[in-house]
């Protein structure tokens, strides 16, 4: 007899006057050798009592022990005759031992014929096996068309939030390259045209709308690979403040645009950090652009480093914006999650999911503490660089 059966019903049919006995494992050592103790026990008896042995592998039919109520393997279960009996731990042989002689007493004699109990018996366990199996299949059914059902609602959102956000950008860009053309196209000779300082502005805000809509694409991009797919990230030697100054540089505009300000602290001798520049740019920008949206006119924004540890820095960015319910906090990291509160405004619901992958991607850490009314603060840890 194999150690572990394929199927529970694919053996010779028992004789009716018979033990049924099911036999449950998994694959562990330990679970393995009782298996063998309590098979070659059971061939000490044969000749005495004609029984039905099956052994069940716990792991390839697990709906066998949602049937059977089990909490633990090895178990041994006499099925017929009733009644059902279990027998589980690491004392199987002694238990049976034990039980044995009772089994016996519970077998028709000859002269009590059997009535045909034990093939109904059996068939009804199929039965109930079999819609089991089917019931576990229709339930994975139903969630595999839930997640498709959610994943088209997704891309649906998306594509309309990006047809519908994508226009300000393009419009911003498109009106200044053709102000800056038809500056170029004028006369040398003609002294009326714009002066050098608005030209500058005209090219810097045509080149970061650029940037927003190459972000737009890039967090898309990313949150369609999906969670179970890794970030490619190439962490090197980065300087932070130097790139901090660089995303700050970038986004003013659009802090100038709220009569906003901005208090960056982010101390001179901090040490450089081992991570990916785009991904942790990313990072900054979807945070920073967070911070923006939810703090009012005038309000105030912080940057924040620290040197946390020998082996982390600690970023901070926060707001005075209104805040976020204690009840939500815990969900604002995941994937497609948002806020009643802007059901009705553009976002996609990634921006959140992509920094935690990022961070998460650099051995960090990132989380919110913020008070409903007062504000926002969002942090995370990055490894310092190691010569």
């Amino acid at each position: 007899m194999g150690l572990l059966s394929e199927n529970l019903f694919d053996s010779a049919p028992e004789a009716e006057d018979s033990l049924q006995l099911l036999l449950f494992a998994d694959k562990r050592s330990s679970s393995i050798e009782q298996l063998r103790q309590v098979q070659d026990f059971l061939e000490t008896l044969r000749s005495g009592c004609t029984f039905d042995l099956q052994v069940i592998d716990i792991e390839d039919q697990p709906y066998l022990a949602e049937y059977f109520k089990l909490i633990a393997t090895p178990a041994l279960i006499k099925v017929h005759p009733e009644p059902r009996q279990v027998l589980a731990g690491n004392n199987l042989v002694a238990q049976l031992t034990e039980c044995w002689p009772r089994w016996l007493e519970l077998l028709p004699t000859a002269s009590q014929p059997s009535s045909d109990q034990s093939s109904p018996a059996k068939a009804s366990l199929a039965h109930s096996v079999e819609v089991m199996k089917l019931r576990d299949e229709v339930f994975q059914l139903r969630q595999e068309n839930e997640e498709r059902a959610e994943q088209l609602l997704f891309k649906d959102r998306i594509i309309a939030m990006l047809a519908h956000d994508l226009r300000n950008p393009v419009t911003a860009v498109a009106i200044a390259l053709e102000t800056l053309e038809g500056q170029w196209s004028l006369d040398p000779s003609d002294q009326v045209g714009l002066p050098p300082e608005k030209m500058m502005r005209l090219a810097h805000h045509a080149r970061s709308q650029m940037q927003v809509i190459e972000r737009m694409i890039t967090n898309l991009l990313d949150a369609s690979h999906g969670k179970g797919v890794a970030l490619s990230i190439r962490p090197r030697k980065l300087d932070f403040a130097e790139l901090c100054e660089s995303v700050l540089t970038n986004i003013q505009p659009n802090i100038s645009a709220k009569s906003q300000q901005i208090k960056v602290d982010v101390p001179s001798d901090l040490p450089y950090i081992h991570a990916d520049s785009d991904h942790i740019r990313q990072v900054l920008v979807n945070l920073l652009e967070n911070a923006i949206k939810y703090t009012p006119e005038g309000g105030y924004i912080q940057l924040a480093a620290l040197h946390r540890t020998t082996q982390k820095i600690q970023v901070s960015i926060c707001d005075d914006g209104p805040g976020i319910p204690e009840a939500k906090q815990k969900f604002i990291f995941q994937e497609s999650f948002r806020l009643e509160r802007d059901e009705n405004t553009a976002g996609y619901g990634i921006g959140l999911a992509l920094c935690q992958r990022i961070v998460r991607g650099h051995y960090g850490q990132i989380w919110v503490e913020s008070t409903p009314g007062k504000g926002s603060c969002f942090q995370f840890t990055l490894p310092v660089y190691r010569a």
